[in-house]
């Protein structure tokens, strides 16, 4: 179990430093209602993820344990390979100033303050279900826990560790304006000014060091699975070949 968590802590961070996210959880914390209607969204989000985990999880395992065995390998490199393409992708689209493709239509940032808790669950889950970016996170989850095969109810414990903390940054201001309501707006304020400031520096930064690990994790898995074995030693073919004689 420690070595799946250890597996999925890459995919942890990169699923969860999503500047979008949270700047859209800060603004809304600061409006009415604003920690139901916050939560609403983490809700929405962590169920969309458990559908998916539901359905593809059931999917990966469901392949006969050989093929599993044979391919479970070469599927995680495939995906840690993808995810580096696609932060790469988001790295030199945001260098160059263009929109990242998983950024919602330019304006609804701004009326997204005054949704109700029912629609910021949609939100939640729409985004969670539209954004590439998750969705290879999430596959790639569902490929480590299904590849460590440490039983059902482990794999879904190591699941849901994966789509809570993979939420983290989203729940932690959600979590300090219950605990401490009064405290909680001057450093809502604070957080969502430094999110404008250095929001596109930090999706560079996190595109651009995440995407090389992943590519390199990738591509050091696919090559491994196409090295050559080593053919035995010549002895062995001949004791081999011929059972009955005397070693």
């Amino acid at each position: 179990m420690g070595a799946v968590l250890i597996n999925l802590f890459p995919i942890v961070v990169g699923a969860a430093i999503v500047p979008l996210w949270l700047t859209l959880t800060l603004l809304v914390l600061q409006g009415p209602d604003g920690a139901v209607r916050a939560g609403a969204f983490a809700a929405g989000a962590m169920t969309m993820r458990l559908v998916q985990g539901a359905l593809f999880g059931y999917i990966f395992a469901a392949e006969p344990d050989a093929d599993r065995v044979a391919g479970s390998d070469l599927i995680v490199s495939a995906l840690m390979l993808l995810i580096g393409i696609v932060l790469l992708v988001t790295f030199v689209c945001t260098l160059f100033g263009q929109e990242d493709p998983d950024a919602p239509p330019p304006g609804w940032l701004a009326r997204a303050g005054s949704l109700s808790a029912p629609v910021m669950f949609g939100v939640g889950a729409a985004l969670m279900a539209l954004s590439v970016k998750q969705w290879v996170f999430t596959l790639s989850a569902i490929a480590i826990i299904n590849d460590a095969e440490v039983g059902r109810p482990r794999s879904v414990l190591a699941y849901l560790v994966f789509v809570v903390t993979a939420q983290a940054l989203v729940l932690a201001p959600v979590i300090y304006s219950v605990a401490s309501p009064s405290r909680a707006r001057t450093m809502l304020e604070a957080a969502q000014r430094w999110i404008e400031r250095s929001g596109r520096g930090l999706t560079i930064a996190v595109s651009l060091g995440f995407g090389v690990l992943f590519l390199w994790l990738g591509l050091a898995g696919v090559t491994a699975k196409h090295e050559p074995e080593e053919p035995p030693p010549p002895g062995f073919q001949k004791a081999a070949a011929a059972p009955g004689a005397q070693v």
